[in-house]
């Protein structure tokens, strides 16, 4: 993967990219306190077929996290669809949203559909009406990270916390210790889980094909918020992995990439 710097308009964005020159693109969106690099090696196992691109949303990741914008919902999608631009990617697309990604991605679409070919929402929020307990657990451990906190909460977030990797709760660290990033974590958590997906709008995406995928054991969004999309978007089906938490991708990574590519073929 390889990683670039995009501005848009004096916002300083990084993504990651492979597979540059096929005609046929999938963005990455990640999800709250994360970055590009979560996705793994899924990406570069899309290139063969794919242009792949991986953004560290504003705010996150090593993008710029500026005091001076509002971590909303509306903001990350105005920059999604900025970004897409940029990027000439109008055609072609499709948009692969974990958590709050997942909600990013569906208004991405609801305001770009002529643009966006499929759609794949795994463990995806949108529909939170305050945030889950463990939501509440998280925001309180990126306030004040430590080696021993940040394992903790991770390890409830998945099916087998004994897989936790050092280098996850280091680079998390490192991350939420950067100048306005904690900023930026209590902002956009507040700002997506006192907003939902307007149902009305997401039964428009019907023309939009879309896969739900979410782990059977996500204890930060419950398995039955699957049910809420697949009855909203009547072209969508739900793929439910076994021993798997909120992050499907990162514990069966085979699995979900082949699902991913056999969905987008």
């Amino acid at each position: 993967m390889q990683e670039h710097w995009a501005n848009l308009n004096g916002l300083k964005i990084r993504y990651l990219e492979s597979g540059k020159g096929n005609d046929r693109h999938i963005l990455f969106i990640h999800g709250l306190g994360s970055s590009a690099d979560r996705w793994g090696n899924i990406p570069k196992s899309l290139s063969a077929n794919f242009h792949t691109i991986s953004i560290d949303l504003p705010g996150f990741g090593e993008s710029d996290k500026p005091l001076s914008i509002d971590y909303t919902i509306k903001t990350f999608r105005d920059v999604v669809i900025d970004f897409l631009n940029l990027l000439a990617l109008n055609d072609m697309t499709s948009i692969v949203g974990h958590s709050l990604g997942g909600y990013v991605a569906s208004e991405v679409t609801m305001q770009n559909k002529t643009n966006v070919e499929r759609l794949v929402l795994i463990d995806s929020s949108g529909f939170l009406k305050k945030p889950t307990p463990l939501l509440e657990k998280y925001l309180s451990v990126a306030m004040n990270p430590t080696n021993v906190n940040v394992r903790n909460i991770f390890e409830q977030m998945v099916s087998d916390g004994t897989k936790i990797p050092l280098k996850l709760v280091e680079s998390f660290i490192k991350r939420i210790n950067l100048p306005n990033a904690k900023y930026a974590f209590r902002s956009t958590l507040q700002n997506s889980t006192n907003t939902q997906i307007k149902l009305d709008k997401l039964k428009l995406m019907d023309s939009i094909p879309t896969l739900i995928i979410w782990g059977v054991e996500d204890r930060v969004i419950p398995l039955q918020h699957s049910e809420l999309f697949k009855k909203s978007i009547s072209n969508s089906h739900v793929e439910i992995i076994q021993d798997a938490g909120h992050a499907p991708f990162t514990e069966k990574p085979e699995q979900v990439s082949e699902l991913i590519r056999n969905f987008l073929t």
